[in-house]
């Protein structure tokens, strides 16, 4: 199964069958070009203009914006309800966290997660591989949660998401906050990732990946 970045909190996954999923797609007014995916599913955490344009993805897919399972193209497709802040919703509506199963590979998008999960959310992330976290703070969690959270969590791979970068023209910390916090060196940047469950890390590793 492959997973490339394409900025912000979206992602492009594709298993072995040519399934392709794109996460989150954007609207380019926030400085990131969308290079205008074809997908046959599209998730969306919410609605938001820089995580909710469907219009940027090719080849009419089924979009899946609500909780609970999903099966799509024999995949599935797990909706946990949560929030864009750490006040139950009230200042920036809701969230959704999407647990995707591909090629045996148990991924989790946390979308615009602005807070702690409880107890049963932690749960339903059990067995997680693949952890795409925000981490640029402001809107969602910043560096320490997120680090916070992926101890919690601990999957095999945590790719942070949702950070600044020179494309970028929301007021987001970089993706070094993020590092330190997990007590990270130098990582190298990979164009896109390749996952494969018996060659999963046995320890959670931190993969940046290149949106460009």
């Amino acid at each position: 199964m492959d997973i490339k970045w394409l900025g912000h909190a979206c992602f492009l996954l594709q298993d072995r069958q040519g399934v392709r999923l794109v996460m989150d797609p954007y609207n380019e007014t926030i400085g990131y070009k969308l290079p205008y995916p074809t997908a046959d599913i599209v998730t969306l955490s919410h609605e938001h203009r820089d995580h909710g344009y469907v219009a940027g993805v090719r080849g009419n897919p089924q979009v899946v914006r609500t909780p609970g399972p999903h099966t799509v193209r024999g995949i599935a497709i797990t909706g946990i309800a949560t929030h864009h802040d750490e006040v139950g919703g009230q200042k920036r509506g809701s969230n959704m966290v999407y647990c995707v199963t591909m090629d045996d590979v148990r991924m989790c998008h946390l979308g615009d997660l602005g807070h702690p999960l409880s107890a049963p959310q932690l749960e339903a992330l059990d067995g997680v591989d693949v952890l795409m976290a925000p981490v640029g703070g402001t809107y969602t969690l910043d560096a320490r949660q997120a680090a916070d959270l992926v101890r919690q969590v601990r999957p095999r791979i945590v790719i942070p998401m949702h950070y600044k970068t020179p494309a970028l023209n929301f007021p987001l910390a970089p993706v070094d906050d993020f590092l330190q916090a997990m007590g990270v060196g130098k990582v190298s940047v990979k164009d896109r990732l390749t996952v494969e469950r018996d060659t999963l890390p046995a320890a959670t590793e931190v993969v940046l990946l290149d949106y460009r």
